[in-house]
């Protein structure tokens, strides 16, 4: 499992949110490849990037510092998120340099594009899930359906995405701990890797997560975002319980 920092960006700023309200925002920086580069010098092995305005606004509004923290690294895996509604914003995306692409919105309202889009930029599809009380949201989480999360992730299960970010919108921001059961119920759901957002506050629940995975129910990463910014979880201390969980699991296999 990798612990993966989370950099969301609002009005060119990195932000977090609380619970995804755009107007409960926290500034922790003003300058995107600045931060970028103080997590890749803590050790970052993937970079999570969330462009809030643009999950509103239906289209990339924040590409810019995307592409610059893109092309100011490119060794290190990028994922982004927010405003993905078409092939030709992906492809924009994946020419710029980034590794993957999150669909979110449009993979509730238009799940024939994850389709078309694992077909065409085969590897670098991500579907982006975000779940209150396990129904999913949309539009920046403006907006909850009468789907279940699990029941969606199905309809993807065998069309090439690389993985599925799970995100409980409760936890997200709040500091209070990742909901172990529902990421592992998406875990046990589909036989895809699943990347848990919202809620990490502490190495506990990194341990958490790693315990609570197994071979056949992969949890492949942890998003952490106020945690590390607030200095309550160190992130090259947790990637190397990661690491070490791991090396004990094969050890003991």
């Amino acid at each position: 499992m990798i612990v993966i920092p989370a950099i969301d960006l609002k009005d060119g700023q990195c932000v977090r949110l609380r619970q995804g309200e755009m107007d409960d925002a926290t500034v922790f920086s003003d300058d995107p490849l600045a931060t970028a580069q103080h997590w890749v010098n803590e050790g970052a092995r993937r970079l999570h990037l969330v462009d809030l305005n643009g999950a509103f606004a239906g289209n990339p509004v924040n590409g810019e510092a995307v592409t610059a923290i893109a092309k100011q690294f490119p060794d290190l895996p990028v994922q982004i998120g927010g405003g993905i509604r078409d092939l030709h914003t992906i492809e924009k995306y994946l020419d710029a340099g980034v590794s993957w692409v999150i669909i979110g919105t449009a993979a509730v309202k238009n799940p024939q594009l994850v389709k078309e889009a694992c077909r065409e930029f085969e590897g670098h599809i991500i579907v982006g899930l975000d779940a209150k009380d396990g129904l999913v949201a949309t539009e920046g989480w403006a907006e909850v359906s009468e789907l279940q999360a699990t029941e969606l992730a199905k309809q993807f299960a065998d069309c090439g995405v690389s993985s599925i970010v799970y995100t409980d919108i409760a936890r997200d921001g709040m500091m209070q701990g990742v909901n172990i059961p529902a990421t592992l119920e998406m875990a046990r759901a589909v036989q895809l890797p699943i990347i848990a957002s919202g809620g990490v506050s502490s190495i506990e629940d990194i341990r958490q997560l790693l315990e609570a995975g197994d071979s056949s129910h992969k949890i492949a990463g942890a998003i952490t975002g106020r945690a590390i910014y607030e200095d309550k979880l160190d992130l090259r201390e947790a990637q190397q319980l990661c690491d070490s969980f791991r090396k004990s699991g094969a050890a003991e296999n």
